[in-house]
């Protein structure tokens, strides 16, 4: 049995022990998802269009983390529609950066690993790069827009009467609290991925400059620059979206209690 075996059966069985059945759950949404990501990379290399396979597939990714995650319709729904409103913008900024930054393909850090292979794959390493940095941020995406909206599902819960302009309020007051903590997240991930990296900077004296214009480091630095924005975007996005939701819902209500009244 492999250490990446073991590893996968403990996580399962972590999940289930303290998640129960949404633990599975997650865990099943886990597996689909990287198939999903599997998909695109193999629709991607057989010439599809890459934009196009990268917005359908992060909508899936992003209805299953949802979905499967979480057991309150309402609050499910909400996230999944703030993600996919955030997920649309975001590609609107993204295509743009990347075609601006030139920071797609490979940097003189990869000639020792590509020496005697060719990089003529048929494929627009801008496209290629666009796919990534959209595919990065879906994680960032989903677990603001679930703890804002499951956040704000607990006190609808709490407090049924809560007024719209209070819900919104009280939606902005709980994504600053995640705000810190995934901005922290994102940069201590990003800085444990790449920490071989910088120690070659530093071995081969690479001034700041040079850092800051290393094709490498500005290409992983724009997907978490991307991922800061899309949980911004995604903390007044998500509270609107349910506090809409709710004023749909008291309105349909006070509809159907009209319809009594007058019936009686």
């Amino acid at each position: 049995m492999s250490t990446i075996t073991v590893l996968g059966l403990v996580l399962l069985l972590l999940m289930a022990l303290v998640g129960g059945k949404a633990g599975i759950q997650s865990f099943l949404a886990l597996i689909l998802n990287f198939g999903l990501l599997f998909l695109a990379m193999v629709l991607v290399a057989f010439q599809f269009p890459a934009l196009t396979v990268t917005l359908v597939v992060g909508l899936l990714v992003l209805a299953l983390t949802i979905f499967m995650s979480s057991g309150d319709d309402l609050s499910s729904t909400v996230a999944f529609i703030a993600s996919a409103i955030v997920l649309v913008g975001l590609i609107l900024v993204i295509v743009p950066v990347e075609h601006w930054a030139m920071a797609q393909g490979f940097g003189p850090e990869d000639s020792e690993d590509l020496e005697g292979l060719s990089v003529l794959v048929g494929v627009s390493f801008t496209q290629v790069a666009i796919a990534t940095a959209i595919l990065s941020t879906l994680g960032a995406i989903a677990e603001a827009a679930m703890a804002i909206a499951a956040g704000l599902g607990e006190i609808l819960e709490q407090h049924p009467q809560v007024d719209t302009k209070s819900l919104l309020r009280d939606g902005i007051d709980v994504g600053k609290q995640i705000i810190g903590t995934t901005f922290n997240t994102l940069f201590f991930g990003f800085f444990g991925g790449f920490l071989a990296l910088f120690i070659w900077f530093t071995g081969v004296h690479y001034s700041f400059g040079e850092i800051l214009n290393d094709k490498v480091f500005v290409a992983e630095i724009l997907m978490i620059l991307f991922a800061m924005v899309s949980v911004i975007l995604t903390v007044p996005i998500t509270t609107w979206v349910m506090a809409r939701a709710v004023a749909g819902q008291r309105r349909h209500q006070a509809a159907v209690m009209t319809k009594k009244d007058d019936r009686k």
